[in-house]
């Protein structure tokens, strides 16, 4: 019988590794081609693996939460349509996939199920799946994990942290008294740090439910504390007359919806003239390394995209100042309606240079957003409403019913300072009070 590998596959560029979170085949099930078989996970995206040959899964090579270096086998299929006797091992990959597939943190070694793993529910110390997972390889208990020093954010412990602790595992570090007052000395010519806050220690009541976060939620969470730690934020407001865009696209959306087979929305209005708007103030479109200020050639705009399960995951449209407003509404629906049946690839979801985010989907007038890090700034999208506006005419002022809406700017005072934040929404404002009604679409 030939005997087909399951490989752990390439998932993006800066991707290295996957958790498996649901296999959906087990040991001992037939499989035909194009069959699901396992649910993974990583910091960017969730995904499924298909059987790429008809057979039975006789081996499976982790466990379901295991963290999987790509690369690595993670299932073994026997197929039955060769020579008897005969006995082949196909892969998934490629000889030279498999070379290209990325750096390796870990040595290959064979799945050892017997070793005892830590209840890491029982700590009141967040670890990532990574660190879970050197850990487990490396029979690091809970206790022993506990007291390792973390250079990460509220102290956690990182990759690096725990590698070098396993560098120096089991040995005693001398004490050297005569060091000491110069330990002393250097402590205190040092320049001062910012305090380190810890949480506040939370007590349940009776009747309290108590949820552990998911996966994603984790990320989410650790995403925006970093974001806030990061980037001193400021966020500037402006108010728009959208009259004009509203009254288009009631008279375009029936026909557009007929001849494309989908809707038109506000969105790909606004993400369109956010990526014109980021062409004229190119400093919004950046990133900052350190004291160097990363000024993005592509623009590329991230979609705050809220999931069914309470989530969020941001989409990237790329290129996004290219695109028409066909390409651009087109492009918005299939993101959003992939991101909302989790289909969406590893690279949808990297690289995005801007983010737009629409609070007015919940009827919410304006928010605060966090910046999407590492970019420098993040536009906020307010609901629409009808208000009594001043109108100066050639007759004099006039009091009218207007579509209003509010936009907000939340950017990092690193580099975008007040005055490059309001021209930006003014240059944003101008643009859509502008909009053509004659344009065809």
């Amino acid at each position: 019988m030939a005997k087909f590998e399951i490989i752990m596959p390439k998932l993006g560029e800066s991707i290295i590794e996957a958790t498996i979170t649901r296999w959906l085949k087990k040991e001992g099930d037939s499989v035909q081609e194009d069959d699901s078989l396992v649910e993974i996970a990583t910091d960017k995206v969730d995904s499924e693996i298909p059987s790429p040959v008809e057979g039975k899964i006789v081996k499976t090579l982790f466990a379901e939460g295991d963290v999987v270096p790509v690369g690595k086998v993670i299932a073994i299929i026997e197929m039955g349509d060769d020579d008897a006797g005969t006995e082949e091992i196909a892969s998934s990959n490629t000889s030279e996939e498999k070379q290209n597939s990325g750096p390796q943190n870990f040595e290959s070694k064979a799945v050892q199920p017997e070793i005892e793993t830590a209840d890491f529910a029982s700590s009141t110390r967040f670890y990532s799946p990574l660190v879970k997972s050197i850990a487990k390889a490396e029979n690091v208990s809970l206790k022993e994990l506990d007291q390792i020093p973390g250079s990460g954010i509220e102290n956690r412990v990182t990759k690096q942290d725990i590698l070098s602790y396993l560098e120096n595992r089991g040995e005693k570090i001398a004490e050297e008294p005569v060091e000491a007052p110069k330990q002393k000395e250097i402590a205190a010519a040092a320049p001062l740090q910012a305090p380190k806050f810890e949480a506040p220690k939370v007590t349940s009541s009776m009747g309290d439910e108590i949820v552990e976060m998911d996966r994603m939620r984790k990320i989410i969470a650790d995403h925006m504390v970093m974001s806030k730690h990061v980037s001193p934020h400021v966020t500037s407001f402006i108010e728009v007359d959208v009259t004009n865009i509203v009254y288009w696209r009631n008279k375009v959306k029936d026909g557009f919806e007929k001849r494309e087979n989908q809707k038109i929305t506000y969105t790909p209005i606004f993400i369109e003239a956010a990526a014109k708007t980021l062409r004229d103030y190119p400093l919004v479109n950046a990133s900052v390394d350190g004291t160097k200020m990363i000024i993005r050639k592509n623009v590329n705009i991230g979609m705050a995209t809220a999931l069914p399960n309470g989530n969020l995951i941001v989409p990237v449209i790329k290129g996004a100042d290219r695109l028409n407003l066909i390409g651009m509404a087109k492009a918005v629906n299939d993101l959003a309606n992939r991101a909302r049946k989790n289909k969406l690839d590893p690279d949808e979801i990297q690289g995005g240079t801007f983010t737009v985010t629409n609070f007015g989907s919940f009827d919410s007038l304006t928010g605060t957003p966090i910046i999407n890090q590492p970019q420098v700034a993040i536009l906020g999208l307010g609901a629409i409403k009808k208000r009594p506006v001043v109108l100066e005419t050639a007759q004099g002022d006039v009091i009218a019913i207007r579509q209003i809406m509010i936009l907000s700017l939340a950017y990092d005072h690193r580099i975008v300072d007040g005055a490059l934040g309001g021209m930006y929404l003014k240059r944003l404002r101008d643009y859509l009070e502008n909009f053509d009604v004659n344009q065809t679409i």
